[in-house]
C-alpha cells in the first residue's frame, strides 16, 4: 500500500507514462512552498506560491523528472536585519526508479552514498527533491544591496540612514587621562 497521498500537490502520478521508456508528459503546476524550503536566514515562507514547470519521461529504469522551480525566497540582511526579498530559480533532475530497479540497484551498488529515489506505485514525490534544489541556491549571508554598510557596532543606528554617523572612541589605554580633563574643566 502506497504511502503517499495523491491529493497532496507535490504528489504526482505518473500512470499515463506507463512502462514505455520514451514516452513523455509536460506539467506546468502551481502549488503551496512546503515547510522548511530554505534556513533560519532566508526561506521560501510556508504556503507561498512555487511555480514548477516539469518533464516526465519514462526510461528503462524508470521516471526521469527535469524541472525548474520558481519561487521568492524572504528573509534578514545579515548586516543591517532589514528585510531581504529575492527570486529563487532552480533546476533539477531526479530518476525515479521502479522499485524492482531500485532493488537491483541496492544489490548491484556498494555506495552508501547513492540514493536511489523509488516510485511508490505510480506515484511520486518531488517534496525532497524540492528542497535539494531549492536550498543550496539560496545566500548563506543575504544582504538587502551589495554595498550595505550594517548597523553601528556602539549604538545599533542604521549606517545606511546617516552615512557620517561616528562615535568619538576614545583609546582604553589613555581613557584615565580623560578623567583629567573632565576634573579639569569643572574646577575652572
Amino acid at each position: 500500500m502506497s504511502r503517499l497521498d495523491p491529493r497532496s500537490p507535490l504528489v504526482f502520478d505518473t500512470r499515463e507514462l506507463g512502462r514505455r521508456p520514451g514516452t513523455m508528459h509536460t506539467e506546468r503546476r502551481e502549488v503551496a512552498a512546503p515547510e522548511d524550503l530554505g534556513t533560519d536566514v532566508i526561506a521560501v515562507a510556508p504556503g507561498s506560491p512555487v511555480e514548477l514547470d516539469l518533464r516526465y519521461e519514462s526510461v528503462l529504469e524508470g521516471v526521469l523528472v527535469s524541472g525548474t522551480v520558481t519561487a521568492t525566497a524572504t528573509g534578514a540582511c545579515v548586516r543591517c536585519l532589514d528585510q531581504v526579498t529575492l527570486p529563487v530559480e532552480a533546476t533539477f533532475q531526479e530518476l525515479f526508479a521502479y522499485a524492482d530497479r531500485a532493488r537491483h540497484h541496492e544489490e548491484v551498488s556498494s555506495d552508501e552514498d547513492d540514493d536511489v529515489r523509488e516510485l511508490e506505485g505510480d506515484l511520486l514525490d518531488l517534496e525532497p527533491v524540492l528542497r535539494d534544489a531549492v536550498v543550496p541556491t539560496l545566500p548563506f549571508q543575504p544582504v538587502c544591496r551589495a554595498d550595505c554598510p550594517g548597523l553601528c557596532s556602539q549604538c545599533g543606528e542604521r549606517l545606511a540612514d546617516d552615512p557620517d554617523h561616528h562615535h568619538d572612541v576614545i583609546d582604553p589605554r589613555w581613557s584615565a587621562l580623560q578623567g583629567l580633563t573632565i576634573n579639569q574643566e569643572k574646577r575652572n
